[in-house]
């Protein structure tokens, strides 16, 4: 089974209110991410909440494959949410990562490194744009030790660096989904969903 984990905790600090909320062409941003996952065939898709918590999991559609973690030390850094997500992820034999900030993200990508894990193709499966690497990335669950080891804001790319071995990457074409930390950020990632 592979979970995806959904990184939804943050508190939009440089957006001034929760960038999970935005409206995106009929959807929020955060619905945008889930949504994806689900259509790229995940077994299972755990949201992690923090900041204005209750306010994002009212606005998620119910689905049955759907969930909600709550990671009270949030305002620690990504890597609390990173192990909230993990401990709910229970028994999967992998998770593939998201963040709850980038709605472009596609299924068939996501599709792509969960294929390519289920395959054998290693430990870290990634998705890569054009050679860049990016999201989704996934993580077999023989990695979460190291993974429950990261501190602060600290996210998986430092592991990443320190063992590049691990990391295999998948070619899925395009460009990598944007983050939305900013109004400019928002107003851009707008306007290309509204010209697709």
């Amino acid at each position: 089974m592979i979970s995806a984990i959904v990184l939804a905790a943050g508190t939009s600090s440089r957006l001034g209110r929760p960038k999970q909320l935005l409206a995106l062409g009929g959807r929020t941003v955060l619905q945008h991410v889930v949504d994806a996952a689900l259509a790229g065939e995940m077994d299972e898709v755990v949201v992690v909440l923090g900041a204005a918590a209750d306010e994002i999991e009212a606005v998620v559609g119910p689905n049955p494959r759907v969930r909600f973690s709550r990671n009270p030390d949030f305002a620690a850094g990504q890597s609390t949410s990173l192990r909230a997500g993990l401990r709910a992820a229970g028994t999967a034999r992998a998770v593939l990562v998201l963040l709850g900030d980038q709605p472009g993200v596609r299924p068939d990508a996501i599709r792509a490194v969960a294929g390519a894990w289920r395959e054998g193709a290693g430990r870290v499966i990634q998705a890569a744009y054009g050679g860049r690497p990016a999201h989704p990335t996934l993580f077999d669950r023989s990695v979460w030790p190291e993974l429950e080891t990261l501190s602060g804001d600290e996210g998986a790319r430092s592991l990443l660096d320190r063992h590049p071995e691990w990391r295999t990457s998948v070619e899925v074409g395009g460009d990598p989904p944007e983050d939305i930390d900013t109004a400019d950020d928002y107003e851009r990632v707008r306007a290309a969903f509204e010209t697709h």
